[in-house]
């Protein structure tokens, strides 16, 4: 099978295209930047230069590789740092969200694609309200704080853009939290340094509850939507939401940390803004219940007790023996 990856050097695009590669298929991998093409040719892929915010751009990549499948990874998250200033920060992915979506849909169906996989996020996106853990079938928060309503504005679009394709099998997988190589949960990431040097507060009551998802088991549930796993809105997050409260501490201890530090919410969002004490105090987590029973999928790293413990140490050991 032919599969396109656009945003094929990502965090999960390094980890799905080898995956893609073992199981027998023909991988292109589409960046944006000619210093990838080297990186892409070793991990197995054919390398596609081009704008996902162009139209003939995108056009010729989809014209080169005339994919069966077409898996949408494109994000420009790496310097994405501040919670006060969320939208302003999501503003490229938001684009990658809307336009990019249209355009690579719009590739695809001239390409001749059957199947199209897109990244969506679930988390901050949860109503605020009501159960601990939500599933797919809850809506996405119909009051998002305010310096988060085009984010999350982004996203709905592009899940009411991918259930109303009806020419394609079109699947919207949320991720979780992602933590592993090339998140900012992996030695070196910014989340795993602030937490190493206790710039990362545990604020108020630490009542949020996020759901986590090592970007191995991110990309193997990506490959099964890819070779034909059935459509839909799926959450991909592990066996157990878990408050801040609960899993801040325990990353800290797990790192070899002092405890984090604790501060009130009036203190915090002076330099958090309302965005982070949501995340923080407010937010819920997901269920994984839809994609346990659709896919023939469980997670690795089934929880982020496990994850962390041994996921993280994986990635150090892989890291130094690189």
């Amino acid at each position: 099978m032919k599969v396109l990856v656009a945003g094929a050097s990502g965090a999960v695009g390094r980890r799905l295209v080898p995956i893609l590669v073992r199981r027998g298929h023909t991988v292109f991998g589409m960046t944006h930047s000619a210093d990838k093409v080297a990186e892409l040719r070793a991990l197995g892929a054919e390398p596609l230069v081009g704008n996902a915010l162009d139209r003939q751009s995108v056009a010729h990549v989809l014209d080169a590789s005339r994919p069966e499948v077409v898996i949408h990874q494109l994000t420009a998250l790496s310097h994405a740092t501040s919670l006060k200033h969320f939208d302003r920060q999501f503003a490229m992915t938001n684009r990658l969200r809307t336009e990019g979506l249209d355009l690579l849909l719009e590739g695809a169906r001239r390409a001749g694609a059957r199947r199209f996989v897109a990244q969506s996020f679930t988390g901050w996106t949860n109503p605020r309200e009501g159960s601990r853990v939500k599933s797919e079938a809850d809506p996405l928060d119909p009051h998002p704080p305010h310096w988060m309503r085009q984010t999350l504005d982004a996203i709905r679009y592009l899940e009411q853009v991918i259930g109303g394709t009806q020419d394609l099998e079109a699947t919207a997988l949320r991720y979780g939290y992602l933590y592993g190589p090339g998140t900012s949960f992996a030695p070196g990431g910014d989340i795993l340094e602030a937490v190493r040097h206790r710039r990362l507060p545990l604020v108020g009551s630490g009542a949020g509850v996020w759901s986590f998802i090592h970007v191995d088991d991110i990309a193997m549930a990506t490959v099964l939507a890819a070779e034909g796993a059935p459509a839909g809105v799926y959450n991909v997050v592990d066996d157990e939401p878990v408050e801040v409260g609960t899993w801040l501490p325990e990353l800290a201890r797990i790192v070899g940390a002092r405890p984090p530090r604790h501060v009130p919410v009036w203190f915090a969002r002076l330099l958090i803004g309302d965005t982070g004490i949501a995340m923080m105090t407010q937010s819920r987590g997901s269920s994984n219940a839809k994609i346990r029973n659709a896919f023939d999928w469980q997670p690795k790293y089934p929880t982020w007790r496990d994850g962390f413990r041994r996921g993280l140490a994986d990635d150090a050991a892989a890291s130094i023996a690189a």
